[in-house]
């Protein structure tokens, strides 16, 4: 697939910058026809025995500001080396930019990620002290601020959140409560819990003409046998699998295709580097709950893959007609697997 194929227009005002409770809906059925619902019409939609996973990934804070400079501390690699992000073009190899508390850091070297080595070692109460949660860049930009605010602590953690190692939030799940999950639980929706920690892919743009030769960075996915075997007693019944966000569905086909570690019987984990794009055959899922995904990007790939890429433009152009809110504080849809791939409706 070309990546120029899911390029799409959007206006600037539409990208949310705060989130809305609670959040419109498009909802897409088996014909590929969108439509607008209400969030507790969305949850009276997902019947007694359907499972629904969530993403149970914490963000953590690890964006650092030095000065003006905005870096990004992706991974620990001994007691004061880190591999990290930041604007590096105009820093030679051996340069120090100094970090908050009185510490510095030097580059050792260029890449992406560049290698930084720290003056002293620091452990989770430092980034706790100095550090802000990564928001998505384009947020930053249609705030027209580089700092987060104090309420995006909560705005930018789903309610489940308990397994740090994130660098982005599953934000699908953003849109959900502790009270809407007992509500489900309560009329017998079995609610099930995987981890992927979302990693370096979320911020570096896709630089392949075709997705084919796009290098996915690898994730860490862990998948508990209790979850599996959840699942795997919804598909003998018949019932259907709901994931809760692009996150949840990749950790699923993951395990799927053999690509973890482990077995249902203790369950899976490791790292993946699935790439799911038109073509891709799910074997898990059969529903896509997701928020609107930017232009050119492996989400909307995954989402284009699970209806078809036709369907998926059709249904963007209706949303952005109708003012729905975009991204990652924006609002929800909900596709149905293979969906018509052509939307017939004469307001697309």
């Amino acid at each position: 697939m070309k990546v120029s194929d899911l390029d799409f227009q959007f206006p600037e005002e539409l990208i949310a910058t705060s989130p809305q409770r609670p959040s419109r809906v498009m909802w897409v059925d088996g014909n590929g026809t969108p439509s607008e619902i209400t969030l507790k019409e969305l949850m009276n939609r997902i019947p007694k025995g359907d499972v629904l996973v969530v993403n149970n990934t914490q963000v953590l804070k690890r964006r650092v500001f030095a000065g003006d400079v905005e870096i990004l501390f992706l991974k620990q690699v001994n007691a004061t080396d880190w591999e990290v992000l930041f604007p590096s073009k105009k820093y030679k190899i051996g340069d120090s930019l100094p970090l908050p508390l009185g510490l510095s850091m030097t580059l050792v070297q260029k890449g992406r990620p560049q290698l930084v080595r720290l003056s002293d070692e620091v452990h989770e109460d430092y980034f706790q002290k100095v550090a802000e949660l990564p928001l998505p860049p384009y947020i930053q930009k249609a705030r027209n601020a580089r700092h987060t605010v104090e309420a995006d602590e909560s705005w930018y953690q789903t309610a489940w959140a308990k397994n740090p190692g994130s660098f982005a939030a599953p934000t699908a799940s953003l849109h959900f409560s502790h009270a809407d999950m007992q509500e489900l639980r309560a009329k017998g929706v079995r609610i099930c819990e995987v981890t992927l920690h979302v990693g370096l892919g979320t911020f570096l743009p896709i630089t392949a003409d075709d997705l084919n030769d796009h290098d996915m960075h690898e994730e860490y996915v862990d998948i508990s046998a209790e979850t599996w075997a959840h699942i795997q007693a919804a598909r003998a019944e018949g019932a259907n699998v709901w994931s809760l966000g692009t996150t949840s569905t990749r950790s699923l086909e993951s395990a799927a295709n053999g690509l973890l570690a482990g077995s249902p019987s203790e369950g899976f984990r490791g790292f993946t580097k699935l790439l799911i794009q038109p073509g891709y055959e799910f074997k898990i899922v059969d529903r896509l709950l997701t928020n609107f995904h930017q232009p050119q990007s492996t989400l909307l790939a995954l989402v284009a893959a699970f209806s078809s890429l036709e369907t998926v433009k059709a249904c963007y152009s209706w949303a952005i007609e109708r003012k729905f809110r975009l991204f990652s504080y924006g609002d929800l849809t909900c596709w149905t697997a293979g969906a018509g791939s052509a939307t017939t409706s004469a307001d697309v």
